[in-house]
């Protein structure tokens, strides 16, 4: 009986697979093409369109443009202007995946032109398409346009801009703000989240050359994404899948490009492709970029290898690269597979080709790609200034209610009062007591967790204002590459130097445990040592004595004092030692005792000649730094002495 009852059972479970792999088999077996054109109207077919996992697994792009077209057609000519803004929306998605970046963005611009008569769904892939397009042709500054249009229509919580300071080179930042925004907000059990966390990571350092940091972040990537792929008890959609199988192809190949970057070619070799084979199952019909750098690698490998027929294979049969600098990448690779195979005619051909392409290129691209740091820069400023304004009100609102609850319960406290009047007076004692440190053990735990969120905040507000000002120092830097002019290049440097030692100062604030003031000795030693790094060939034998011990300051007077230094730091450096600094010294002495304070510099270099101080009073340093002096309520003394100079002036 218990036999026949098993059997019983195993036919039905078989039977119940059975029906439903038939099923499946069947939605597999569905053409896409087919399934959209059968829809009954164009909301059907937009969902449909922009819904569907495998859209060109048997049709091309092109067939889906063909149809797509018919229909617009058929919608211009009845004036259906809702139909017309649909299909003109996946004309410009099918575009996009066939890598026609241009094309699809004027189409979705000339939709954008009319975005208020658009519905929010369809606004909302129009402005995600645009964003995507202005990521690839390097438009940068538009992209944030766009993102700040989705942060306030609520399509977004917030801009980011790490993907663009990347773009624009800038991978530390880019890497540092990521960090910043995403780790608190991953949750452990999320493995998908993880594995694509610690491979964009991995991927910001591995375009910064740290190959092996890089590798390392990949490794921990692979091994979240496979357990949540191999995670049997975790119900995951078709769409899920696609996802973790893409992710994995990718974070494949840039383990693949690390070991490529370290010279270790056979290990690379294998995840490359599996990687190109990954991504290519999972994208089918969609230009995918990864797959154009990750043949590129491959083919080096082969190159590196000696493998030169397999290299040449890879680059004349799966390439069709769009960008320039896989363009110039792919020219490369082929002068340099003609170059072992001794055809030095065809190296020549292709090392031509990227000599025209270097040439083609605008000479304005280093002007324009300031200009657009530039203005990512004044948006994620304007960005950080809104952040600050909200958190501010939050605050106040969470203020509002402590206090809103503070009133409700004064009032339960009275109307105990009153309950608890016929209770003997001792009972009476004995509760008001426990419930007054209640109260006050409450009230504590709340106040200490607004002083944790208030260091917080500020020690954000430093840390950010720092990275802003080391990005002008970078801006400075660019443009002196681009200027001839010593004088101006001189004049840069100086600027550049002056907003170092202000970057210091808020450095200092949010690595100190308080952020009221700045230890002034350590200060002084960092600022010493940075403008110190700036003079290669002199400043490096000068005996530097600092005597500040102890002495602590607040931003308002550290701020004047580090510019102060700088000038006179730079000025030791530049003038005092023309003939050797062999026997140079500098003595700094900072001393604050009660409400007074007083500051010293001398140094024993050439000093002032009496034909020189009228010059020397009348130089920009001088003036800036009496007015900073002025600024500390105090006035700036010069005494010439035997050997060298001195400067000195009391403070408040």
């Amino acid at each position: 009986m218990a036999k026949s009852l098993g059997k019983i059972l195993v036919i039905f479970f078989l039977s119940l697979f059975q029906s439903v792999g038939a099923q499946v088999l069947d939605t597999l077996d569905e053409n896409a093409l087919d399934v959209f054109k059968d829809k009954r109207n164009v909301v059907e077919r937009f969902d449909y369109f922009f819904n569907t996992l495998y859209r060109y697994n048997e049709n091309s792009a092109y067939d889906w443009l063909d149809e797509v077209n018919v229909y617009l057609n058929t919608a211009e000519k009845s004036g259906d202007s809702t139909a017309i803004n649909n299909y003109k929306l996946m004309q410009s998605q099918i575009y996009y995946d066939l890598g026609d970046y241009d094309k699809s963005v004027a189409i979705a611009n000339d939709l954008y032109s009319i975005k208020d008569k658009i519905d929010l769904k369809t606004k909302r892939v129009m402005l995600d398409l645009i964003d995507n397009n202005y990521s690839q042709l390097k438009l940068y500054g538009k992209q944030v346009e766009i993102r700040q249009e989705k942060r306030d229509l609520g399509f977004s919580e917030n801009i980011t801009f790490y993907d663009i300071y990347s773009n624009l080179g800038l991978h530390r930042k880019a890497m540092e703000d990521y960090i910043m925004d995403m780790k608190k907000t991953i949750d452990n059990g999320d493995l998908f989240g993880l594995a694509e966390y610690n491979n964009n990571v991995g991927r910001y350092l591995l375009l910064d050359k740290s190959s092996s940091v890089a590798l390392s972040n990949f490794k921990k990537a692979k091994g979240y994404v496979d357990v949540y792929l191999n995670d049997v008890t975790q119900v995951k959609t078709e769409k899920e899948l696609k996802d973790a199988k893409l992710l994995k192809g990718i974070i494949e190949g840039n383990i693949g490009k690390s070991y490529l970057q370290l010279k270790q070619f056979e290990e690379a070799l294998p995840y490359l492709e599996n990687s190109i084979d990954l991504i290519e199952e999972n994208n089918i019909g969609l230009y995918s970029e990864d797959i154009i750098e990750n043949s590129l690698a491959l083919a080096d490998c082969h190159l590196q290898l000696e493998n030169f027929q397999k290299a040449k294979d890879i680059l004349n049969e799966r390439l069709r690269p769009l960008k320039i600098e896989h363009v110039i990448k792919k020219n490369r690779l082929l002068a340099a597979y003609y170059d072992k195979i001794e055809d030095y005619k065809n190296a020549s051909f292709y090392l031509k080709k990227n000599v025209r392409i270097a040439d083609s290129i605008n000479t304005n691209d280093s002007s324009l790609k300031k200009q657009q740091l530039s203005t990512v820069a004044k948006y994620e400023i304007e960005n950080s200034k809104r952040m600050i304004d909200a958190q501010k009100m939050e605050m106040e609102i969470a203020r509002n209610e402590m206090q809103a609850k503070d009133e409700q319960i004064n009032l339960v406290f009275i109307s105990l009062i009153f309950t608890l009047l016929g209770f003997a007076g001792l009972v009476y004692a004995y509760l008001k007591s426990i419930k007054n440190q209640r109260l006050i053990a409450e009230q504590k735990h709340i106040i200490e967790n607004s002083l944790v969120e208030k260091d917080s905040l500020l020690k954000e507000i430093h840390h950010r204002v720092k990275n802003n000002l080391q990005m002008v120092s970078s801006l400075l830097s660019l443009q002196t590459k681009n200027t001839r002019s010593k004088a101006a290049i001189e004049a840069l440097e100086e600027g550049k130097s002056r907003v170092k030692a202000m970057a210091l100062i808020h450095q200092k604030l949010y690595q100190n445990d308080d952020l009221s003031v700045i230890e002034m000795q350590g200060y002084i030693e960092s600022l010493v040592n940075s403008v110190q790094s700036v003079f290669k060939k002199g400043g490096h034998n000068i005996n530097i004595t600092i005597d500040a011990e102890g002495v602590e300051l607040d931003i308002d007077r550290a701020i004047p004092f580090g510019l102060i230094l700088n000038e006179l730091v730079s000025n030791t450096f530049k003038y005092a030692f023309p003939e050797d600094d062999e026997n140079g010294k500098i003595y700094i002495h900072l001393r604050k005792n009660g409400d007074q304070g007083f500051f010293e510099y001398t140094d024993n270099g050439v000093g002032l000649s009496e034909d020189s101080e009228e010059r020397v009073n009348s130089s920009m340093g001088v003036r800036l730094m009496k007015r900073l002096v002025n600024q500390l309520q105090s006035t700036l003394n010069i005494d010439k002495t035997t050997e060298g100079v001195r400067f000195w002036f009391n403070f408040k």
